[in-house]
């Protein structure tokens, strides 16, 4: 039988306790913001240990708020990884400001501190650091905290893929200035379409960007600023507070299917070919994605889905090689992490409800993949 890459619709228990709490919207009239959205904001808070939590339309807004909280714009710079989903690069470029791009890290793949370090110092104008938790692993928090400080510049945790990650012990998301999340069907607490959050312990900062969540009204109709509309419908909220209820559960389910990848690549004598994730302090597994030969990676995708094996890249064009940020001048040569990881990487499937008989069936694809003689990494 076919693996799928996901699968959203194994969990019939949750999908029944989703569908009667939408039911309990519709019928309650209020579809908009209202309670159901702030008690998934207080449950949310609460879980993540933090003071603030703001439900939103989606995680890449979770992103742009905070910008424009921030009054980023026109001849301001935001340093980045290069290496992410396109809306951690795309919002800046959004508010006018221009996107800094830095290599990532070897070992996880997140960004370098070193590198962000360089970055800054060259910076006419350096406004926010954007740090991506990637994958489901935290990227460096106090070395990045650190240079942050040094020059004066807040911190923005990209947190989309991160829900359930700890580092050193704490949840993400209120270690920098604030944390923008994503509640995508896909991600580990997913929603039943857009959504997204944003976490901070700092009142005057959480305070603007509620108000910029509803067209920047204060008392209805009085207009303090410019904002959007990234409002979170009651719907998705009812829906995510069920969701958040089982995210401990998820997040050690997806923990135990990636610890089962490893003792089925060590079983199929695989690990001088494939090179696995590193685990973390709680690493959330929101992708498995391990690295192969840059000459072998397609091959195995076109393999692994004619045996029909769900697979995937994340990601194959880093943010300095998009056409849209052309105009930046770019040079791929100073992002050779990057570029290896945008030829080697390979997601496989480790989503709750991938049974033990799929890991295999996954694995066994992959030993019976055609390697060169004397083919390792």
């Amino acid at each position: 039988m076919p693996v799928p890459l996901i699968d959203l619709t194994r969990d019939k228990q949750t999908l029944a306790a989703v569908e009667a709490a939408v039911v309990n919207v519709v019928r309650s009239g209020q579809y908009v913001l209202g309670t159901e959205v702030e008690h998934f904001e207080q449950e949310l808070a609460t879980y993540l240990g933090c003071r603030h939590a703001i439900a939103l339309s989606s995680g890449t807004d979770a992103l742009l708020a905070p910008l424009m909280a921030l009054d980023i714009g026109p001849g301001d710079e935001v340093v980045l990884p290069t290496y992410s989903f396109f809306a951690t690069a795309g919002v800046v470029a959004r508010v006018g400001a221009k996107p800094v791009f830095v290599d990532i890290e070897p070992t996880h793949w997140n960004i370098d501190p070193e590198r962000l370090d360089q970055a800054l110092a060259q910076c006419k104008s350096p406004k926010a650091v954007i740090g991506v938790h990637l994958f489901g692993t935290a990227f460096d928090v106090d070395a990045v905290l650190e240079i942050c400080n040094r020059y004066s510049v807040p911190l923005i945790e990209d947190s989309a893929q991160a829900i359930g990650t700890k580092h050193q012990g704490r949840m993400l998301g209120s270690r920098g200035l604030c944390g923008a999340w994503s509640t995508f069907p896909t991600k580990n607490m997913g929603g039943i379409g857009d959504g997204g959050f944003f976490t901070s312990n700092d009142d005057e900062f959480t305070a603007k960007v509620r108000m910029l969540r509803n067209h920047g009204m204060g008392r209805q109709y009085e207009h303090h600023t410019i904002g959007g509309n990234f409002r979170m419908d009651a719907i998705q909220a009812a829906a995510l507070r069920i969701k958040l209820r089982g995210i401990e559960e998820i997040t050690e389910t997806r923990r135990a299917n990636a610890q089962q990848y490893r003792d089925l690549f060590e079983e199929a004598g695989l690990g001088d070919w494939a090179e696995l994730p590193v685990d973390t302090d709680r690493h959330a597994y929101h992708q498995f994605v391990v690295r192969l030969p840059a000459d072998q990676r397609d091959l195995v995708i076109q393999h692994l889905r004619q045996q029909g094996i769900g697979c995937g890249v994340y990601y194959p064009i880093p943010f300095h090689r998009q056409p849209c940020f052309g105009y930046l001048g770019s040079d791929p040569k100073d992002f050779p992490v990057a570029e290896t990881a945008s030829k080697t990487s390979l997601a496989l499937p480790i989503f709750q409800g991938l049974t033990g008989a799929e890991q295999i069936d996954v694995v066994g694809a992959l030993k019976h993949y055609p390697r060169p003689v004397g083919a390792g990494r």
